[in-house]
Order: C-alpha cells, then sequence, then structure tokens
C-alpha cells in the first residue's frame, strides 16, 4: 500500500474511560471484530506494505501505566500515562493500515536486583526505602553495602557484591548516567505489574489481527547486577573484572534498517525512552530522520522527594531533534509529519 489519505475511525470496543484500569482483554470477541473491521476498511495485510513502518511501545507496562501500581508514571499532573495510553491506542486504531509491526519491550524483573531495596543494607542491615539515590560517596564511606546475605543466595563469591556495587556506581558516574536509584518493586517476572496495560495490549492485539502481523515481544532487564533502562543494552554491562554481564539483543538496532520508519512511545519519557533512542540513534546516527517519537504518548517520572525528570526528558528529546529526529504528536496525520513525504517517496538517505 503507497498511498494512503485520512485515517480510520475508533473501533466501537475502546473504552478511553477503562484505559487506566486492569481487565480481561477478550481476544475471542476483539478477534472477530479485527477481521470485521479489515473487511469494512479493506485493511491488507502488513505483509502487503510497500513503506513499512514499526511502532515501537517501550515498557508500556500495568507496573507504569496503572494508577496505584509500584511505578506508575504520573508525571507532573498525576494523569499522565493514563493519557498518554489513551492517545496512543487511538493512534493505532486510526492508523493500523499505516503500522506495519509492533514491537513492545518488557521490563522484566525480579526482587533480587541490584536496583531494588533487598540488594542493599546499611551498617545496621537496614534496607533502604524505594526513591534513594546511591552516590559513589556513599558506597565509599559505606552508608551502602551489598547485602552479602543475598549474595550467598545468588552463589556470589563472598566480596564480589560488594566490589561490583562500587564499580557499578562508578561506571555510572563516568558514563554522565543517572547515579543507582533505589526503586520500588516493580515489574516482576509472574506478577500483574508485569503484563501489558490491557487498553494497550488490546490495542496491539487488534492490530496482530486485523493485519496479520504478530508482536515482536522484547524482554529486558533480567541480570541482578545492572539496571536496563535501554532496551538496546544495560546501563552497566561489565563486572569489577572487566566480564560482560548481557548479550545485547540486537533486533532493536536492525530496525532502522529494516523498516522505512520507526515510531516510538512509551514509559517513561525520562528514563527507559530516552535510553532506548539515545541508543538507537548511536547505532546508526545517519538513519535519524527515520525516527519518529509521540510526545504525547510518553511521560516523565514524577516521584516522591522531589525527584522530577521532567526537564531532563525534555533535554533529552531535543538532542534528539538536533540529532535528526522528529518530535512529533498522535493527532497529526502521519503523512504530514517532517520528512515523511521524503522517506515515502523513496529518495536515497544522506545517510
Amino acid at each position: 500500500m503507497d498511498t494512503l489519505t485520512g485515517v480510520l475511525p475508533v473501533p466501537p470496543h475502546f473504552d478511553p474511560e477503562a484505559v487506566g484500569t486492569v481487565r480481561r482483554v477478550e481476544y475471542e470477541r476483539i478477534a472477530a471484530d479485527a477481521r470485521a473491521w479489515a473487511a469494512t476498511y479493506r485493511i491488507p495485510p502488513a505483509r502487503d506494505d510497500a513503506f513499512r513502518v514499526c511502532l515501537l511501545l517501550v515498557d508500556l507496562q500495568i507496573t507504569f501505566c496503572i494508577p496505584g501500581f509500584a511505578l506508575y508514571v504520573g508525571g507532573r499532573s498525576g494523569r499522565a500515562a493514563v493519557d498518554d495510553n489513551r492517545r496512543l491506542c487511538r493512534f493505532i486504531y486510526r492508523n493500523l493500515p499505516r503500522l506495519t509491526r509492533i514491537v513492545a519491550t518488557m521490563d522484566t524483573h525480579r526482587a533480587a536486583q541490584i536496583f531494588h531495596s533487598l540488594s542493599l543494607v546499611d551498617a545496621r542491615g537496614v534496607h533502604p526505602p524505594p526513591f534513594t539515590v546511591v552516590t559513589v560517596a556513599d558506597v565509599e564511606a559505606g552508608r551502602w553495602r551489598f547485602n552479602r546475605v543475598l549474595g550467598d543466595a545468588l552463589g556470589f563469591p563472598p566480596d564480589y557484591g560488594q566490589q561490583h556495587l562500587l564499580h557499578y556506581v562508578r561506571q555510572l558516574a563516568a558514563t554522565g548516567k543517572y547515579a543507582l536509584t533505589v526503586w520500588p518493586y516493580h515489574a516482576l517476572l509472574g506478577g500483574v505489574g508485569h503484563a501489558l496495560a490491557p487498553a494497550v495490549e488490546e490495542a496491539v492485539f487488534f492490530h496482530t489481527v486485523a493485519r496479520y502481523s504478530p508482536p515482536e515481544i522484547l524482554l529486558k532487564g533480567t541480570h541482578p547486577l545492572t539496571e536496563h533502562y535501554s532496551a538496546l543494552g544495560p546501563e552497566v554491562n561489565t563486572g569489577p573484572e572487566g566480564a560482560p554481564l548481557v548479550t545485547p539483543d540486537p533486533t532493536l538496532a536492525h530496525t532502522l534498517v529494516d523498516y522505512d520508519a520507526v515510531v516510538v512511545a512509551g514509559q517513561a519519557k525520562s528514563h527507559c525512552v530516552a535510553w532506548t533512542v539515545a541508543d538507537l540513534l548511536r547505532t546508526n546516527p545517519a538513519k535519524a530522520r527515520k525516527v519518529y517519537l509521540l510526545d504525547d504518548a510518553t511521560s516523565p517520572i514524577v516521584a516522591p522527594g522531589g525527584m522530577d525528570f521532567t526537564e531532563a526528558a525534555e533535554t533529552a528529546f531535543a538532542g534528539f531533534a538536533e540529532a535528526g529526529a522528529h518530535v512529533v504528536r498522535t493527532t497529526e496525520p502521519m503523512e504530514e509529519w517532517p520528512g515523511m513525504a521524503a522517506l515515502r517517496s523513496g529518495r536515497p538517505d544522506p545517510g
């Protein structure tokens, strides 16, 4: 399908008031509706797309997207992730024929990870509360230590955990990344919070059936000794002796080659979205013009204790725009997005 005009209506099953709730997706009913929708609007299979668009959804999970869950991204308004997903779902439904494939990343953790309270203790054996920031000075002074008992349970040599913690915070500081933050337990594998937000899952499933295009689901963040904001790689990928921790997944790095355009949304704008986009552009900076950031479908973390990453998120997105990516909105017709006409016409990529 080379040319598309206008947008589709939103299917009647979509309930914007239910976007912030946890519920069961009625797969059989949605599947039947999707096939009928495809027939009514003559939506072709994704394999027929001449211009191929990947929609990258970063960590749109219950833990980040539903009020009351562990790391709900409320932003400054308190409704940010819910409002973002309401707009995003409408965008998916209205642009079904334009979206070739959906790729969804999923933060995937266990309780015993370096950014959870269980992994750290003070001199009295007390764990740090959520949102504690652990600096190099804290670790060097012994304010926070790696929990040696947990290290034993994970099979580490006696002093390895502490050696790694010191190495880890120093690496974060040296590379200019966020200091180690103790996050609330979140996105625990097997838990409710790990699942995709139901409204988003429903929209992805509808797209899958309507376009015969199964989504790619990428898990990240399972290693106990590193944070994993970016879907392309962890914050620190070496131990104290230089051994690698995680083998990077090349899937996302290939999207700028495999697709004609990559559209990005997700949570949180200040962390997993920003770091994923930064790494994506770093892998192939000449292809930055293919990247479109849905600015009204992502929000920064604003947490207790004055932890507000709004300005950091805006600075990151401004940098992406300077690098050649496009900051757009879900309400703008895709055909009118900057540079889209050039991409669709097949003009040579300057890279």
